[in-house]
């Protein structure tokens, strides 16, 4: 194994995985500065949510290597992954999957109780965060009383208040309407870059690509920049034929 550059926070080599002998990354490499929102744009099925859960950790690749702060995350056995990505990860998909039973500060303040922070001090920060996005007012209410829009606030704070180096978005603004797409948007990155935080941000929206510091575009597993001309040539024609 070589390791990666010391500016890259992330930073992974020639990733190859696959569903049920479906290719979904076909060596795919890419590093990622600390600070960067990195996009990665590309349509269903482009290979973008493995790619994500690849690099947080979630998935093994079957080939290829992931590397976080020069240390090897492919070659973590399942706890210590689980740690890693609890401690120094935050996550955000397009759906909330907030815990129904508990009010938005405490799905928001979940991630540090995890972390062993006293009730207080955990309810304190999440409120915190709340605030800054624009949803402290509903910090008592539980998700079925919430808007959409307020739900994913309430995710993105979950996933904010622990101050992760590292926040994996997965479509985190596809179940909004354009306004509040646009608003949670900006939210995220201001968010993130006013605490220094990396973001890998996942959509297929162009629109949303464009707030991110660089973009890598996805087709059929693989960058689209890296792909044969004629293998470009073929997915533009079948997009096309879409």
């Amino acid at each position: 194994m070589v390791a990666p550059p010391d500016n890259d926070v992330l930073w992974a080599r020639a990733l190859r995985h696959s569903f049920q002998g479906s290719p979904a990354l076909l060596g795919v490499s890419l590093g990622v500065r600390e600070g960067e929102i990195l996009g990665l744009l590309g349509p269903r099925g482009s290979g973008k949510t493995t790619l994500l859960r690849c690099l947080a950790g979630q998935l093994l690749p079957d080939q290829g290597e992931v590397w976080f702060n020069s240390a090897p995350v492919h070659t973590l056995p399942l706890a210590a992954r689980e740690r890693l990505r609890r401690d120094r990860f935050g996550w955000i998909g397009g759906t909330p999957q907030l815990l129904p039973e508990l009010t938005a500060r405490e799905n928001a303040a979940l991630p540090l109780l995890l972390c062993g922070i006293p009730h207080r001090t955990a309810k304190t920060t999440a409120q915190e965060w709340l605030d800054r996005l624009d949803v402290g007012s509903v910090a008592r209410k539980r998700p079925a009383e919430l808007l959409q829009a307020q739900r994913q606030r309430v995710a993105i704070a979950r996933a904010l208040v622990t101050l992760p180096e590292v926040v994996f978005a997965d479509e985190p603004t596809a179940p909004l309407h354009r306004a509040d797409r646009a608003q949670v948007l900006r939210m995220l990155t201001s968010a993130a870059r006013s605490h220094g935080i990396t973001v890998v941000l996942a959509t297929i929206d162009p629109e949303v690509a464009a707030a991110a510091d660089r973009v890598i575009t996805l087709v059929d597993g693989r960058p689209a920049a890296a792909m044969p001309a004629q293998d470009r040539e073929g997915a533009a024609s079948c997009s096309a034929s879409v």
